[in-house]
């Protein structure tokens, strides 16, 4: 498939089969996330796989978006590791979290999985359920299935 017709097949999916994501997609769909261009080359991505029963039920009391995907990644920017444009104070995280989580979606569509960009949730409770680094700023969930 080329990409034009890659980026016209590809839609939110709100509804998902009660199946695991293949470990073999999963580690691609990641891998085309570690590959995209951020700013200066900082990567000041951290991914986090939701897939334990655990972890998906802490995820849909913190937003009801997650759609029983059987696996969410939880996409977040390390605003200290990110580049500052000099010229604006703009920090890239935000950005380069949006890349990132923009061509995992692509490869979950190249791969047969189903997502869903998530932006609806409490940033301030995704920190306390999954205890994370005060740096560390949520910005973006990825259903697939």
């Amino acid at each position: 498939m080329d990409f034009y017709e890659l980026v016209k097949a590809r839609y939110s999916v709100r509804k998902y089969a009660d199946k695991p994501v293949e470990e073999e997609k999963l580690q691609k769909v990641l891998a085309a996330g570690a590959s995209a261009p951020t700013a200066k080359n900082q990567q000041p991505q951290h991914i986090y796989v939701l897939e334990s029963k655990e972890a998906i039920e802490k995820i849909r009391g913190i937003t009801r978006c997650a759609f029983d995907a059987p696996v969410v990644l939880l996409v977040c920017g390390d605003k200290e590791k990110a580049w500052t444009n000099p010229f604006n104070d703009r920090n890239s995280a935000e950005m380069d979290c949006s890349i990132v989580t923009t061509q995992m979606m692509l490869e979950a569509q190249s791969l047969g999985v189903g997502s869903c960009w998530i932006c609806a949730f409490d940033v301030p409770a995704m920190h306390a359920v999954f205890d994370l680094p005060d740096n560390l700023t949520p910005y973006v969930l990825l259903a697939l299935g």
